[in-house]
């Protein structure tokens, strides 16, 4: 990656996370010196505000990437499969949302904060941003991972509507507003009432009864933690709430780490804040954590099943730090 301003270009442009990583990339000052905003022919042609200028949206296609530097996709696994490696060819740095490449032995899992070592082994160009909940989940356990080496979790997530894009959103505000009515609720997005309900499964499920989502965090985590031997049962629950995941972990240590330790360890790593004050009931919620880069620590006491364990709580933007923070992050890194 050369050292001077860069051409960027996002495939995805016009999406949730594609907006939220122009909005980082502007927080952030990073350095671009010019900006490709792709995505499909429908959206081709809008324009897009940054940095004082208007630009112009571009139909994606396997030629759009000459001279590009850095290529931020967040345009779904299908569309990362088909362009990625012609960005990659045309001499960009693909830093990649879907989970199309997460599992390719050859290409970096990155959470900047826990392995940035691994985005120098990019031989395909290519380098994979996690799932969000693993992002989120790990922010979390890696600190303790490092002082007290982890050997396994049981944890259950609790996934805002916004992780199923805009139409998630639209679908519980509709089911609220028809509920007040007395209306009759629809379901289009998912398979129950997501309105004043919850739903215990996220993804689809596989012969072992568990879901993609839930898979991720053992497989994923495998991968960043560098740690072969980790094991992961979760479940994965959507919940009626606008953005923002939360997720309840109890997990099992290789020496046991007591509470005041375990604070000290989360509270010194960065991206991660414990917010743990028993006495006033101050916790964190996924409003403390809406529209912000770091994620947040609670409930950390001593597991009662796992004798080296603990349990703890964590919430995190998953659209930011779950997605467009972590990508523009890793884009940094290079």
């Amino acid at each position: 990656m050369p050292d001077r301003p860069l051409h960027v270009a996002i495939a995805g442009a016009t999406g949730a996370v594609g907006e939220e990583i122009l909005q980082c990339l502007d927080e952030r000052d990073f350095p671009v010196a010019k900006l490709t905003l792709l995505a499909s022919a429908r959206s081709a042609g809008k324009t897009i505000p940054f940095r004082g200028e208007d630009i112009v949206v571009e139909e994606l296609t396997h030629d759009s990437f000459e001279s590009v530097d850095v290529a931020l996709f967040s345009a779904g696994g299908g569309i990362s499969k088909e362009f990625g490696p012609s960005a990659a060819k045309a001499g960009a740095t693909v830093v990649d949302n879907s989970s199309a490449f997460r599992m390719d032995d050859d290409v970096p899992l990155i959470v900047p904060e826990i392995n940035p070592e691994a985005a120098k082994n990019a031989t395909r160009g290519i380098i994979a941003n996690p799932n969000c909940t693993t992002i989120i989940t790990l922010m979390a356990l890696a600190p303790l991972h490092r002082q007290f080496g982890l050997k396994s979790i049981i944890a259950s997530s609790y996934q805002a509507v916004s992780g199923s894009g805009a139409k998630g959103i639209a679908e519980l505000e509709a089911q609220v507003d028809a509920i007040v009515k007395g209306e009759p609720v629809v379901q289009e997005i998912y398979p129950n009432q997501i309105a004043f309900n919850c739903i215990p499964q996220v993804d689809v499920a596989g012969e072992n009864g568990y879901t993609k989502e839930e898979m991720k965090m053992q497989n994923e985590g495998r991968k960043i933690l560098d740690l072969p031997s980790l094991l992961a049962s979760v479940t994965c629950v959507r919940v009626p709430i606008y953005r923002s995941h939360s997720i309840s972990i109890s997990a099992d240590f290789e020496t046991p780490p007591t509470v005041d330790a375990a604070r000290a360890a989360i509270d010194a790593f960065p991206g991660v804040g414990v917010m743990d004050d028993r006495e006033a009931g101050k916790f964190p919620t996924p409003l403390d954590a809406t529209n912000g880069d770091d994620c947040f620590v609670g409930r950390i006491r001593k597991d009662l099943v796992f004798p080296g364990g603990l349990s703890l709580w964590v919430v995190g933007d998953q659209v930011r730090k779950g997605a467009a923070l972590n990508a523009v992050q890793i884009a940094e890194l290079l």
